[in-house]
């Protein structure tokens, strides 16, 4: 990556949600998880500015908080140069009661590097532009307070995760996204409150762990009436009768709230089971001990107007129900980490979550693409992209990610390293995320660069029908298709366009994409195949491969033209 600054001189198309943001864009309670009745969001209009090269600084300009920089709706559009220091600045009143004995300002994401000032006062660094973080701020409370972030995106080093993004942006490499990107808030709490809630299930057992208080009860809601529990020493077991179990077709949750003295929060969990069977001579993979078929998409979670952000998280929604309209039951969410509320609406409306870790490291064209992409991969990693700061960061982002997505029953399984992007020691690592979470499936290489254990045989197959060989792990392609359409006036590269095979008309597409699910997939369900990821949910950017357009306005293929291929896959499945 170089450190030339990018003028982007494209086409700079809103969605329907950009084009009438509110006044406090994102103005909902961040956390569904762990809910309480105390939240003050501080999205909105912030000053904002660059320190120049000898620390001068003039909080000139205004941003739209929780829109990147470089996005369209935070009003700034501007790509600043690799390793410029971003600074945002807020003013603020408590409302009258607000104080409940702490104060706690947290960030769902800023990237990469903040550093975070509350009333001149030095709170918090955080060096991780995907997960969030916190801090109490109840010693500096002053009657008028200010908040202040320095941000620093620093892609150069390659030593934080940064996914998709690209200083040269162009192909499947995207703008790069700096400074805030979720939702800033309070929320005050009791002098001892309840500060994570940990979940686990096995069949219709459930283990829910407390941090930061010992003694609470918990009452949860069920189909058959309430379950209420104490505890002690802060851990809660109990069993659900008549348990209903979490899937697509029937997203299930168990809703519940816990009290510790002045606190309370809200909740929810739900009983799913995920195995590895044999069935008919092939592996499979099982959710609710039955084979299920993954049918998913490729979801890079990038917006034309708001680029890493949706201008309103109901974007989210609408997707998700468009995207199980079409058939698919699954999104495999590529190489970034999204807000709390994403994951929540694939718990509720019935979504399975394919989270890949996101990675750093070198990327090489040939090394990387070209020459897997022509048969010719290595074979061992655990001498490969060596350097132990990028390792030491790939593997503590790695469980900052478990630790967001873990409790939700959407997320069903995890990629460590997608098409050897700095990956290293795969053994190692499987080994490592294993430990943190035993409960879902891990793909440890997806596409290729195979080493290691892993539980699935996971390929990318582009340009050509994918033909599934025999093997002794259940199979998925994990990247596939791509096919591109163009539709005018929707299009953010008037003059390039990248993907794996042009269409000239809507006809087209939806007639290859047809076929290729007919010829292909459907045929190598009996030989093995238990899912795929089709590429993608929507263009991005240069990119447009979409089933929708990167606006969003545009839907290339319909339900009626597309529904009856599950039916198809999930028939086959059950055979």
């Amino acid at each position: 990556m170089s450190k030339k600054n990018i003028d982007l001189k494209f086409n700079k198309m809103l969605t329907t949600a950009g084009e009438s943001l509110p006044e406090i864009p994102w103005n909902i309670y961040p956390r569904p998880q762990l809910k309480r009745d105390s939240f003050l969001c501080l999205n909105g209009e912030w000053a904002f500015g660059v320190k120049g090269e000898d620390g001068t600084l003039a909080l000139d300009k205004k941003i739209i908080v929780p829109f990147a920089p470089e996005s369209v709706v935070s009003k700034i559009d501007t790509v600043y140069p690799d390793g410029a220091t971003l600074v945002y600045s807020k003013k603020f009143t408590l409302p009258k009661g607000f104080n409940r004995g702490r104060v706690i300002l947290n960030f769902g994401a800023v990237s990469q590097i903040a550093r975070v000032y509350f009333n001149g006062n030095f709170i918090i660094e955080h060096k991780n532009g995907y997960t969030p973080f916190s801090a109490e701020v109840t010693p500096y409370l002053k009657d008028e307070n200010i908040v202040t972030i320095e941000c620093k995106r620093t892609l150069c080093d390659l030593v934080h995760p940064y996914g998709k993004q690209s200083l040269n942006r162009g192909g499947m490499w995207y703008t790069p996204t700096s400074g805030i990107w979720q939702t800033v808030w309070l929320e005050s709490v009791a002098n001892e409150y309840i500060k994570d809630l940990t979940f686990k299930t096995d069949e219709n057992r459930v283990t829910i762990t407390l941090e930061g208080v010992k003694k609470a009860t918990l009452i949860v809601t069920t189909n058959t009436g309430e379950i209420k529990v104490k505890t002690e020493d802060g851990t809660f077991k109990f069993t659900v009768d008549s348990p209903e179990f979490w899937s697509p077709e029937n997203p299930y949750l168990y809703n519940f709230t816990v009290t510790a003295g002045k606190d309370s929060v809200q909740s929810y969990f739900a009983l799913r089971t995920l195995s590895i069977k044999e069935v008919n001579g092939v592996k499979r993979l099982l959710l609710n001990g039955k084979p299920y078929f993954f049918h998913g998409l490729l979801d890079q979670g990038y917006f034309s107007d708001g680029i890493f952000t949706p201008a309103s998280p109901e974007v989210y929604t609408e997707e998700i129900k468009k995207v199980k309209a079409l058939g698919f039951n699954t999104l495999r969410k590529h190489v970034k980490i999204e807000p709390q509320v994403y994951y929540y609406d694939c718990d509720r409306l019935g979504v399975i979550v394919w989270q890949d870790m996101i990675n750093n490291g070198d990327y090489k064209f040939m090394r990387d693409t070209v020459l897997p992409t022509i048969g010719l991969i290595r074979k061992k990693d655990k001498n490969i992209h060596k350097s132990q700061v990028h390792r030491q960061a790939f593997l503590s982002n790695m469980e900052e990610t478990v630790k967001v997505v873990k409790n939700h029953p959407s997320v069903c399984y995890y990629t460590i390293f997608n098409e050897g992007w700095g990956q290293f020691d795969s053994q190692t690592v499987y080994e490592k995320l294993k430990s943190l979470d035993d409960t879902r499936f891990i793909d440890t290489t997806s596409g290729w660069f195979f080493a290691g254990e892993t539980d699935v045989d996971s390929r990318h197959i582009y340009f050509r029908k994918p033909k599934v060989k025999r093997s002794d792990k259940p199979i998925v392609i994990s990247e596939f298709g791509g096919y591109v359409y163009s539709v005018k006036g929707h299009t953010f590269n008037t003059l390039k366009t990248y993907g794996y095979g042009k269409c000239d008309t809507r006809n087209q597409f939806v007639e290859r994409l047809r076929d290729l699910y007919l010829t292909a997939v459907i045929p190598a369900i009996k030989t093995g195949l238990c899912g795929t990821i089709y590429t993608q949910v929507s263009d991005v950017e240069d990119e447009t491969n979409g089933l929708f357009t990167y606006d969003r306005k545009v839907d290339k293929i319909t339900p009626e033209e597309f529904s009856d291929i599950a039916t198809a896959i999930y028939e086959e499945i059950e055979k």
